[in-house]
């Protein structure tokens, strides 16, 4: 083990930031997570579900030992998938049953993976309600924080997992996350909601897991929790500022009726039955393909505030994860062996590198996938790109940069 620690800090326990934490804690290295949210159930609303692939956000829990925690907290059959069209037309539709378990990719609500992550790492090594408001360089390697509680703190490791709008990224990088103009509500519909004998239709439409419909720069999903919830989202072509109109929820449904208008029925009950107080807005962000930066001494970017792209690959939190495990590999296999900051700072940039060229193929398609599925020529688009992924193949899933543990 090596005699010397440098002072890490890792802004933001997302899937990212706590996966870092995590690798480096079990493999000896201190860290310490800063975070926004004021206690750890802070985001344990109802949220969308998301589905680990084996060799990427599965892999990142494996490796450190919470394969079995996964497992035991994710739902295989939500692997199942459903395209349709505005009519309820089944136009795709994807099985879990006779897929390799290389492809297999279960799905975890957001706030137990969170919780799988929190309990695995001592408590003391987050610290709650810590806004980063500026990062400055010292010049020398370290960098200088400041938070909106008036606390402030030097590290010699600094990692922005914090984010699309992430505030480390300014140190080394102009980029800033684009919206892509597409915008709309949170859909949530309660259990007891869903099971009603009225809803049955809708639920045959989604199925165990997630369904998607398009038509003409237009977009509703939803799909099945573990608490037998449904969340979803309508997106369409709207303003970044776009909100919902003044008057609760009687007018945003009456806007979504106008922009959903002739969908069929069994889909508008997504608007007609959703909950009042889970619609927040939900615009799209990504950074260009190809995001890079020239390396920058003591600090570094994972997740999102690194490559934030759409949702249309089902990729970025698969890759959010790997970063956090591979870029954690790189790290403590620095400091256990005794390396130099200069050898340590340059094992970091050629990891920046491969991850630069895996987030780049993985941001391409996702740009690929949402230009056919939100397009005036949806969901024919959209079942041509389907029917290209199969012809090439499926998947193939591989997000690695090439570190191992």
């Amino acid at each position: 083990m090596a005699t010397t620690q440098p002072r890490i800090a890792i802004i933001g326990a997302g899937p990212a930031g706590l996966v870092l934490l995590l690798t480096l804690h079990n493999r000896g290295i201190p860290a310490t997570i800063y975070e926004r949210d004021s206690h750890a159930s802070e985001r344990g609303l109802p949220s969308g579900p998301l589905d680990l692939g084996w060799t990427s956000g599965q892999r990142a829990l494996r490796e450190n030992g919470l394969q079995d925690a996964f497992t035991a907290n994710s739902r295989v059959e939500g692997h199942e998938y459903r395209m349709l069209d505005s009519q309820g037309n089944l136009l795709v539709y994807s099985n879990f049953e006779d897929v390799p378990k290389d492809d297999l990719r279960p799905e975890i609500d957001r706030p137990r993976l969170r919780q799988i992550m929190l309990d695995a790492v001592p408590s003391e090594l987050i610290k709650w309600r810590y806004t980063l408001t500026s990062a400055k360089s010292l010049g020398d390697g370290t960098h200088q924080l400041a938070f909106g509680n008036g606390t402030t703190a030097v590290v010699d490791i600094l990692i922005g997992a914090d984010g699309a709008h992430s505030r480390v990224r300014p140190l080394v990088s102009t980029e800033r996350a684009r919206y892509v103009g597409l915008n709309g509500p949170d859909l949530s519909l309660a259990p007891g909601v869903i099971e009603r004998e009225d809803m049955a239709d809708l639920r045959a439409l989604i199925g165990k897991g997630l369904m998607v419909a398009q038509d003409d720069d237009r977009e509703l999903n939803a799909q099945l929790t573990s608490d037998g919830r449904v969340r979803g989202n309508a997106h369409f072509r709207a303003p970044e500022l776009w909100t919902a109109p003044p008057g609760g929820i009687e007018a945003l449904r009456e806007e979504l009726r106008e922009v959903y208008k002739g969908w069929s029925p069994v889909l508008v009950k997504l608007i007609e039955h959703c909950e009042p107080d889970l619609t927040d807005r939900r615009p799209l962000y990504q950074l260009p393909v190809g995001h890079s930066w020239a390396h920058v001494r003591g600090v570094t970017l994972i997740g999102d505030a690194a490559h934030v792209m759409t949702p249309y690959a089902g990729a970025g939190a698969n890759i959010s994860m790997l970063d956090g495990l591979e870029l954690g590999l790189v790290i403590s296999k620095a400091v256990n062996e005794g390396a130099s900051d200069a050898e340590r700072e340059t094992a970091v940039a050629n990891w920046e590198k491969r991850m630069f060229a895996a987030a780049a193929q993985w941001a391409k398609v996702a740009e690929d996938n949402m230009e056919a599925m939100i397009s005036p020529d949806a969901p024919a688009s959209a079942k041509a790109r389907w029917e290209l992924f199969l012809q090439e193949g499926g998947r193939q899933e591989d997000y690695s940069t090439g570190d191992a543990a």
